[in-house]
């Protein structure tokens, strides 16, 4: 079981220096060196990250910036969603122009030729999860946005793994229960590094149609389940009641309650989001 688990909480000016401060004490950029670096993003919309429903492109800077001195293998990526074509949304959001600027590539990872059938032990509903190759064989960072959601109560650190799903009409997912789907996907692929947008975040009827809330927070950590949780509670939500989050907590793969915090008290920061 994991001990001791590290979270950030930033509040501070829509800037690559207020992501480093959450970013630093809770990962050092030399450990990502060894294997392709893969940002998956949140861009169910081709809206812009001030709506609260996308990553904002600073996010992506800033981890550009912080990763790239040690590793050039790095990869903006996404996977087309029932609405939205990633490849469209990229160029939408401004993360074509920042790739480009970088040298980096940004992924649709619907289109990447060579995937791979992941057996789940004790799956919740899905026994088998088709994944592209690449996202096995990567350091995974999950730059995730602070939002609502209508089936989820919140989509964070853990629901954005669901953009890693390759087919693009996703409907199947809801009706096999997208909760119980989330918990199926990261018991066997699980981010490397979460960071949570909420420079402006996401209530009400998120995840796309929701209210811009300014938070002028960053939240970051390696433990998905500890950055979930503290996020939840900023946004005035227990944990304990969200399915997905219990549950991979349960399973024995991230923390509710023995977390390390690090920064800004939550009571300062926190703001009781509207529900969806």
């Amino acid at each position: 079981m994991l001990t001791g688990s590290r979270v950030t909480v930033i509040k501070g000016k829509r800037s690559i220096e207020t992501v480093f401060k959450a970013i630093r004490p809770v990962c050092d950029p030399q450990e990502f060196a060894d294997l392709p670096i893969l940002i998956e993003v949140n861009f169910i919309s081709i809206k812009k990250w001030d709506t609260g429903a996308t990553t904002d492109p600073i996010i992506v800077e800033s981890l550009i910036q912080y990763f790239q001195p040690y590793n050039e293998r790095i990869f903006v990526v996404e996977s087309d969603a029932t609405i939205t074509n990633a490849d469209e949304a990229a160029k939408a959001t401004g993360i074509i122009d920042l790739c480009n600027e970088y040298g980096v590539s940004f992924l649709n990872l619907r289109k990447y030729p060579e995937t791979v059938d992941v057996k789940v032990p004790n799956p919740e509903t899905l026994s088998i999860i088709n994944f592209p190759k690449i996202v096995l064989e990567s350091h995974i960072i999950s730059a995730a946005k602070m939002k609502t959601h209508g089936d989820t109560q919140v989509t964070l650190g853990l629901k954005n793994m669901f953009g890693l799903l390759i087919d693009k009409p996703k409907s199947r997912y809801h009706s096999l229960g997208i909760s119980k789907v989330i918990v199926d996907i990261n018991s066997v692929l699980r981010p490397d590094l979460t960071i949570i947008d909420g420079f402006v975040a996401m209530e009400g009827s998120g995840p796309v149609s929701g209210k811009p809330v300014k938070m002028d927070l960053v939240i970051a950590g390696k433990d998905v389940v500890a950055t979930d949780a503290i996020t939840s509670r900023i946004m005035g939500f227990e944990p304990n009641e969200i399915y997905h989050i219990r549950r991979v907590a349960e399973i024995g793969l991230g923390q509710i309650d023995n977390i390390e915090l690090v920064g800004e008290d939550l009571d300062k920061v926190a703001h009781k989001f509207e529900r969806p």
